[in-house]
């Protein structure tokens, strides 16, 4: 029997189920039976079907034990041994110099343009007063870009990245690989033995890790709360996606201002409306081909903030670098009390963009991200910020425009150029990362499925969603027009930027503790110390969401709750169809035939279930007057890590005996992965996949009879250990007597002939006969064609349920549904080949 697999959850993978004893069924005549707890079999010979669970209490069978076995899953996992590896490995110094550029283009946009505004919103609500004020909030802003985007991002949260991919949701998937807390129950033992699962071993000194997952694992209440903030985090991410543009854009049409004097606020939004109409209609493109156009663009916006504010330190103030003694930031709100308290949401401007650094990592390498931001970046922003307050030490009345004001009057025109494709740039940079997160989500069960085009043939983490990304343009300019004050934006940019902060300092705290398995107090100085200060800072700009920044919290509640009833609806259903299963006895009882006419072909009946046989199929032969000679139960399931290799991609279980004809197949995908195939190469891979199956059973088989025959003169039963590599190698799990067999077209009887030279005995070549016979019978179902039956499952709310699951589900989720995109779609199957079977079930 298998085991639930909690072993593999916290690392100790070396007790696998698939060398745990078989149990068989055994009737008068001492034939054995599969026993699965699922209802399916791990292949074998032709014995009758293979028992269910209901079966267990049937009393003209006793159930027996016998030597270990291997599972078919289990042997389908083990085919890569190697781990995944980061596609940025290995490179050349050439490609490392365009991959510079390319961060700079997608990833540092936003925090590039902090200069823009991050003074001139902080001094609209606490007014210069004296110089004393400028060193306190320039105090402020350079601790700020210390702490937050340096220490919390560059130096601890990137590491906290799931195989290279970031954000809030591979923060999520990569606690859900160590601990059992996803709602959804289609998680496998198999799981764990992809190659690029990684999980660290504890160490028996460390159990506090351990008990944290036991406590997550046995609470349903630490489970939702975990899903709520993972929704709740990627919400603001998506609103952040909203506001960036609009921020950013303004902030820099704003300084036309400056150069042209009759302009007004209106003419400013118009040309904000018009560049954000721009922005969105390139993001198509992609992302590499962009950023390496705008890359170098943005190098030079950096350099000229750093040479600007060299300019300005010598020409106005150089005393402003006092401003690196904290005892200035106790001064700024000593002066100041509550106005100081009020500028901290402007305060927080200059980090925006931190969030964006670990978001986009799915398209950059950890390094590239680490090493550009301290060695460039950084310093650029720091000498910006000190020559802007070194200017503002002489000029007092120019906050309201103090990056453009500071500004040498001769190099206006071309710094105004480069500050608005700086500005462009840096809204792609959240709305990029916007597009990953819900890529993440959709994959993860949390979000409708959407149209997603992958821009990059090299890197498979670069996309495109049409509709999200008009659907951002439509928000944005609804904010642009209703809230053009640079200052209300501002504060609605502070509330995005700060929900998804405090969100990633809560499950990085988790995965210090459940993964990390670090110092506690270290843990506990990274989560009261950040959190305390983002939770300073939300206190701050909370206080003025009256402003017109409320629209901006509107907005994340709507993306929240449209996640959350989309992950509690396909929870719902999913385990609606774990209840609605068809039972082996229905199966047994209909027989071979099952009760209809076999047709020659192949059918792949696509439903969600990872175990036991959906319901929908029952629906099937009720509906049709035939069914297909074979058919394949597939299983289209995302599972908790960032890339699954092709060749894991499937595994195989045979449903029933041999006779049947009848299979199941999970075919993997990680959330970083990029289904492109069509279905004429998906069919091509499955069935090779199966025949591979098909093959591999039989080996498994024969060792097992062999085994049996020598097992009287053996005292010792560890040789009956033993799996077979999908290659072809079979290895020992006790004592090693076989060798490795490198040729998968060669049956086990062909690699290992007898010691004497005498024939092989009848029984060797029944098998090989009766594995021709099937490959033989496989490929003319193939050729006799392959269709898709497709079973949509909908539910609906049962007459006495309460309201609020009524709306949820009866309006709220079918219209979510009926919108999304179909499965049809993703698999690009044309009509010719397809069947669809709709059913509805009550919840």
């Amino acid at each position: 029997m298998t085991s639930d697999g909690s072993d593999r959850g916290n690392g100790r993978l070396a007790s696998m189920d698939s060398m745990e004893s078989r149990w068989v069924y055994q009737d008068d005549e001492g034939s054995g039976n599969d026993y699965d707890d699922d209802g399916s079999g791990s292949g074998g010979g032709d014995q009758s079907p293979l028992r269910d669970s209901d079966d267990e209490d049937n009393a003209e069978q006793r159930l027996i034990r016998t030597g270990l076995r291997v599972d078919s899953f289990d042997v389908e996992a083990l085919e890569v041994p190697g781990a995944q590896r980061n596609d940025f490995e290995d490179v050349t110094l050439g490609r490392r110099i365009i991959l510079v550029f390319q961060t700079l283009g997608v990833v540092f946009g936003d925090v590039g343009t902090s200069p823009l505004y991050t003074f001139s919103v902080m001094f609209s609500k606490a007014p210069v007063n004296g110089n004393e004020d400028v060193l306190g909030a320039l105090s402020l802003v350079l601790y700020t870009l210390i702490l937050i985007p340096l220490i919390k991002y560059v130096l601890i949260v990137l590491w906290a990245n799931d195989d290279g991919e970031g954000g809030t949701f591979a923060l999520y998937s990569l606690i859900c690989r160590h601990a059992k807390v996803s709602l959804l129950p289609n998680q496998l033992p198999s799981d764990a033995r992809i190659s690029s699962f990684r999980l660290k071993v504890p160490s028996a000194e460390l159990e506090r890790s351990l008990k944290i997952k036991e406590r997550l694992e046995a609470s349903l209440a630490l489970k939702k709360l975990l899903l709520i903030l993972v929704l709740a985090g990627t919400s603001m991410v998506i609103a952040d996606g909203v506001v960036t543009p609009a921020m950013s854009v303004i902030s820099a049409v704003d300084g036309l201002k400056i150069g042209v004097s009759w302009l007004n606020e209106d003419h400013v939004v118009m040309i904000s409306v018009a560049c954000l109409i721009i922005l969105f209609s390139v993001q198509r493109y992609g992302t590499s081909k962009v950023g390496l156009v705008v890359g170098p663009a943005l190098f030079i916006w950096f350099c000229s903030l750093g040479v600007i504010g060299i300019y300005n330190l010598l020409k106005y103030d150089t005393s402003v670098l006092r401003a690196f003694n904290p005892i200035h930031i106790y001064y700024f709100f000593k002066r100041n009390s509550t106005k100081a308290w009020y500028s901290l949401g402007g305060c927080l401007l200059c980090a925006t963009g931190s969030e964006a650094m670990f978001a986009d990592l799915c398209y950059f390498s950890v390094r590239s991200v680490q090493l550009t931001f301290v060695f460039l970046v950084l310093p650029c922003l720091l000498l910006g910020y000190l020559g802007q307050a070194a200017y503002l030490m002489e000029n007092h009345a120019d906050t309201t425009q103090a990056f453009f004001s500071s500004v040498p009057s001769g190099a206006f025109w071309p710094v105004f150029i480069i500050a608005n494709v700086a500005a462009l740039i840096a809204s792609r940079a959240m709305t990029t990362a916007t597009f990953s997160c819900i890529k993440q989500s959709t994959a993860l069960g949390c979000f409708p499925r959407l149209k997603i085009i992958h821009t990059s043939r090299k890197f498979m983490g670069q996309i495109y969603i049409p509709v999200m990304n008009w659907f951002l343009l439509a928000l944005t300019l609804v904010l642009v027009c209703n809230i053009s004050s640079i200052y209300e934006i501002g504060n609605a940019y502070g509330i995005a930027e700060l929900g998804v902060m405090m969100m990633t300092t809560v499950l990085v705290t988790l995965v210090m503790l459940l993964i990390w398995q670090i110092n506690i107090f270290v843990v506990l100085s990274f989560a009261v110390i950040f959190l305390g200060l983002e939770l300073t800072f939300f206190s701050s700009v909370l206080w003025s969401v009256g402003d017109g920044s409320w629209i901006i919290l509107v907005f994340a509640v709507v993306i929240f709750l449209i996640m959350y009833i989309w992950n509690y609806g396909s929870k719902l259903k999913y385990e609606t169809e774990v209840k609605e299963k068809m039972s082996m006895d229905v199966m047994r009882e209909l027989g071979p035939d099952l009760g209809t006419i076999r047709a020659p072909g192949i059918g792949l009946l696509y439903n969600e279930l990872a175990k036991g046989i959906p319901g929908i199929f029952g629906h099937f032969l009720t509906t049709l007057p035939a069914v297909h000679s074979m058919i394949i139960f597939v299983c289209i399931k995302y599972v908790p890590v960032s890339v699954v290799p092709q060749s894991e991609r499937f595994l195989f279980r045979r449903v029933c005996s041999k006779s049947y004809h009848i299979f199941r197949c999970i075919a993997r995908y990680g959330y970083k992965d990029v289904r492109k195939e069509n279905h004429q190469t998906f069919e091509q891979l499955l069935i090779e996949s199966l025949e591979k199956f098909i093959r591999r059973e039989a080996q498994e088989r024969s060792l097992e009879s062999d085994s049996d025959d020598d097992s009287d003169s053996k005292e010792d039963q560890s040789f009956s250990r033993v799996l077979i590599a999908p290659n072809g190698s079979v290895y020992s799990l006790g004592v090693p007597l076989l060798a490795e067999f490198k040729d998968t077209s060669k049956f086990i009887s062909e690699a290992r002939p007898s010691q004497d030279g005498k024939p092989q005995p009848s029984t060797d070549i029944d098998a090989e006969q009766t594995l021709e016979k099937e490959l033989s019978f496989l490929r003319k179902a193939r050729e006799s064609g392959v269709v898709y039956l497709l079973g949509h499952g909908n539910i609906r709310a049962r007459k006495d349920s309460w309201f609020i699951k009524k709306l949820v589900i009866n309006y709220f989720y079918a219209f979510l549904r009926k919108n999304c995109r179909r499965g049809t779609a993703n698999l690009s199957v044309p009509h010719s080949h397809l069947i669809q079977v709709g059913m509805t079930y009550m919840v």
